[in-house]
């Protein structure tokens, strides 16, 4: 039994950002962690803490709350939405222009489907 669910944004963003970094074949080897600030503290909007980009292109950026990350999708973003929905994972719009998608992650438990998603977006990138 697994004691002590991970609810701390800050391991989240690290744990997702481990994932990412972990993968060096197929659309997750596209991704690259990018202009991540390691002094970024949790805040009640959230703090960025770290890009993330498909081909050197930026597709989401990761936020740190002190009890989940926030992701903004800047591109893919029905896909996103599609793919958070589809792994149970808290998602909307937001509207701003061009819009964006929201994916919420909320524990440790919520990487590997939040990272489902990121792979989804790449692989949607030509």
């Amino acid at each position: 039994m697994v004691e002590g669910t991970i609810t701390d944004g800050r391991r989240i963003a690290e744990l997702l950002s481990s994932e990412i970094h972990g993968h060096e074949r197929g659309p997750l080897g596209r991704l690259t962690v990018v202009d991540a600030d390691r002094d970024a503290e949790p805040a009640e909007f959230g703090s960025f803490s770290y890009g993330v980009d498909v081909d050197g292109e930026r597709l989401a950026d990761v936020y740190i709350h002190p009890d989940r990350v926030r992701v903004e999708f800047r591109g893919r973003v029905e896909t996103a939405t599609r793919e958070a929905d589809g792994a149970g994972l808290r998602a909307r719009p937001k509207a701003v222009d061009p819009p964006r998608t929201l994916v919420f992650v909320e524990s440790g438990a919520d990487v590997k489907p939040a990272l489902a998603v990121f792979e989804a977006a790449a692989a949607s990138v030509q």
